[in-house]
């Protein structure tokens, strides 16, 4: 599993459904560059049991990523078809009607591949046939990557573990407080609370203070 934070966010160009509905063959992160922070967020499969309370989590707060200029984009090794399928399905039903952010599909697993949160891996048996080693689907991925393309945070659950969509938010928040302001920002940080200067002044006070 590999380190992204500080580098380029992987290039890829894939079938989603957007708005809920469209499905569309080349869909690019490269729309964004430039003008959007975006949180990639990755799930294991369609049609399950955790993955349709964190899509519903973050359309809920779908409004407040947009009002920080971030896009949310989710993303499964699960076809457009399976996405688009379960679209149709109402939530008291199990399903994610009305969840409108763009649903990656990463059919050829290269997507989930390059970002190293693949859960699973291809070998030779000893006939020189190829095996898989595990289910091939996205462990809980999630990366948020800044308007210039490079990932600034990166969190990893195991698949029975749900993230916590607040704290995606408020990691956010920290960023685009780092990069309009320059100061950085102590643990458990909010918006609207207290940032540091980088000297040691800064962190003695409030160190003695909290």
């Amino acid at each position: 599993m590999s380190v992204l934070v500080g580098r380029k966010a992987p290039h890829f160009s894939a079938g989603a459904v957007i708005n809920g509905e469209e499905i569309v063959e080349n869909f690019s992160l490269d729309q964004y560059e430039g003008n959007n922070y975006v949180v990639l967020f990755f799930y294991p499969k369609d049609f399950t049991f955790v993955c349709p309370t964190e899509l519903h989590a973050f359309q809920a707060k779908l409004n407040e990523f947009e009002d920080r200029g971030c896009k949310v984009v989710a993303c499964s090794t699960d076809t457009v078809e399976s996405h688009w399928g379960w679209l149709q399905v109402a939530k008291e039903n199990g399903g994610i009607e009305g969840v409108n952010y763009p649903l990656l599909a990463d059919t050829t697993k290269t997507i989930t591949t390059n970002y190293g949160i693949l859960f699973g891996d291809y070998d030779y048996n000893e006939n020189n046939e190829l095996t898989a080693n595990g289910p091939m689907i996205a462990y809980r991925g999630l990366f948020l990557i800044d308007k210039n393309g490079i990932v600034r945070h990166q969190l990893v659950n195991d698949l029975p573990l749900g993230r916590n969509v607040d704290e995606a938010i408020r990691v956010l928040d920290t960023l685009i407080h780092h990069e309009t302001h320059g100061e950085v920002c102590p643990a458990n940080w909010e918006k609207g609370k207290e940032a540091l200067s980088e000297s040691f002044d800064s962190v003695a006070n409030y160190l003695a203070n909290n």
